[in-house]
Parts: structure tokens; C-alpha cells; sequence
């Protein structure tokens, strides 16, 4: 099964085989983990832009199909995190491992500004790369998935991802509610099993549906991420990189932008339009 893998029933008392690698292949990863996962977004400028991850700088992969990216203006973004709770309420996630994060920094000239961060879905993903049970993989339309079932929990992806855009699973959180529901929406997938590494999926299951049925993803809301729909200074937008009619391409050719940690290579399908004050 892919990002939809329904979680296990009820509460284990031996170690799986997933729980059980992760233990012996994971353990001598712990002091990466830790430095990594310690504070992976402390400040865009000393995180963002100090990280040692590299990979092979290539540019994107040509496709003739959709290539789906976001961009993000933090010259509008006012940190309200209606972006964050909404991401959980819709995906099912907890306060301990948000997929959409939201931090405060400052530009150069003293102004505070909000940036919120997904995963980026890389063209060239350093999770893809390590990922030994193939459980993270590139679709060709751009986004980066799992597949909880392969999942392994050794979390090479959690160490290899520069962004700090991947938690582990450490609990089976059977029937916990979930206290963003209902006020910021309802669960649209099923909860992840134990042991596994989750993250932002771009709601994958509604670009799908939406597809299907003929819609726009960023244009129809039925076919478009919950963060991009609940904003409420249209900071987010969410279409189709490939086409040059869709809303991301335009502001990409009529607006300067940025995105996270370029020089790794990484060639991240999220942009950022820059704060006032903020060069690039």
C-alpha cells in the first residue's frame, strides 16, 4: 500500500520485524539522528543555509506530464498556522510530528517573517536515494511517496533528508483523538503503523481523486492540499510546474523567488517568494 496504509489494531507486545531492524540498524545512526533531528529548523540562516548534505546538482528530469510544486509568499504569510492545523486534521498527524512546520526568523533589516516548510518533494531527494526497502520513491509527476508497507523503520531517510521533513513513528497511537479534528477538518487517510517515517505528501489522495474526476489540482479545492485551501491571505498556491498557464508558473516567471538549501542539488519542487528586506 502507498501513503493511505491503514495502521495496525490495537496494542503490540512483541517487536516487529520493522521495530526489530530499526533497532539494530537504526542504533548506529543515533548520534546523526540526534544532530540532525535536534533542531533541523532553528533559523533559516544558520540550518537552512549550514547543513553538509550534498547530492548530485542535475537539473530536474524532463517530463511531458504534470510536475506538481507550491509556492509559498512569505510576504503574506502572518503565521497564523491555520496552514499546520489543517495539514493535521486532513492527514491525520500529531502535535510531536507535524508534516507542515512553521518557525519565525528575521530578515536582515530586523523585520520578523513566517516561513512555513513541507516536504519539498525533491527532484533529486537524498530519502530516495538511501531509502534500502525502495518504501520512498519519486513518482513521475514530481512527488516524493511513501509505501508504508516496505517501510523498514531504519530511518536513513530521516537522517539523509536536509529539511527536517520526516518524523518517525514511535507509538501506535490507536484510538487517540486527534484534537485538531473537528475544527480543522476531518481524517482523510488512515493513520500510520508504528515504526514507520512519515511525512507531508502534498494530500496525494486528493490530487489522485481529483485527477480522476477531471478536476485542476490548484485550482479545484476538492483536488488541492488543505494547507493551500485554508490560508487565508493566499500565501500558499499549489499547480502544475510544467505548464506554463497554471498559477505556480506564472508567479515563477513574474516574481523572484528562492528555495530552501539550492546548493545541495536537491532542486526542490517548493519555491518562496521573499520577505521584504530579505535578498537572495
Amino acid at each position: 500500500m502507498g501513503e493511505n496504509n491503514a495502521t495496525n489494531g490495537g496494542s503490540e507486545k512483541t517487536l516487529t520485524r520493522r521495530e526489530f531492524v530499526t533497532i539494530m540498524v537504526g542504533a548506529g545512526a543515533t548520534v546523526a539522528v540526534a544532530a540532525v533531528l535536534a533542531d533541523p529548523l532553528n533559523s533559516v540562516a544558520q540550518s537552512l543555509l549550514g547543513t553538509d548534505t550534498e547530492v548530485n546538482a542535475e537539473e530536474a528530469p524532463a517530463s511531458t506530464g504534470p510536475r506538481w510544486g507550491m509556492v509559498i509568499d512569505l510576504r503574506k504569510c502572518i503565521g497564523c498556522e491555520y496552514c499546520v492545523f489543517a495539514c493535521q486534521a486532513t492527514n491525520d498527524v500529531t502535535d510531536e510530528m507535524r508534516w507542515n512546520v512553521h518557525i519565525m526568523d528575521e530578515t536582515p533589516t530586523g523585520n520578523i517573517f513566517h516561513l512555513t516548510r513541507p516536504c519539498l518533494h525533491c527532484n533529486h531527494a537524498p530519502c530516495v536515494s538511501v531509502c534500502p526497502a525502495s518504501a520512498t520513491y519519486q513518482r513521475e509527476d514530481g512527488l516524493v511517496v511513501m509505501d508504508y508497507d516496505k517501510c523498514i523503520g531504519c530511518r536513513y531517510c530521516q537522517v539523509a533528508c536536509p529539511y527536517g521533513a520526516r518524523s518517525f513513528n514511535w507509538e501506535e497511537r490507536g484510538d487517540t483523538p486527534n484534537p485538531r479534528v473537528p475544527e480543522w477538518g476531518t481524517p482523510e487517510v488512515e493513520r500510520r503503523p508504528r515504526g514507520v517515517v512519515e511525512k507531508c505528501s502534498f494530500c496525494i489522495h486528493r490530487l489522485d481523486a481529483g485527477l480522476a474526476r477531471g478536476q485542476t489540482p490548484g485550482v479545484d479545492p476538492e483536488a488541492t492540499p488543505a494547507c493551500v485551501n485554508i490560508c487565508p491571505v493566499t500565501a500558499r498556491y499549489f499547480g502544475n510546474l510544467n505548464d506554463p498557464e497554471s498559477n505556480v508558473s506564472k508567479l515563477l516567471a513574474s516574481t523572484p523567488t528562492f528555495r530552501l538549501r539550492e546548493d545541495l542539488g536537491t532542486d526542490p519542487n517548493v519555491y518562496y517568494i521573499p520577505p521584504e528586506g530579505l535578498t537572495i
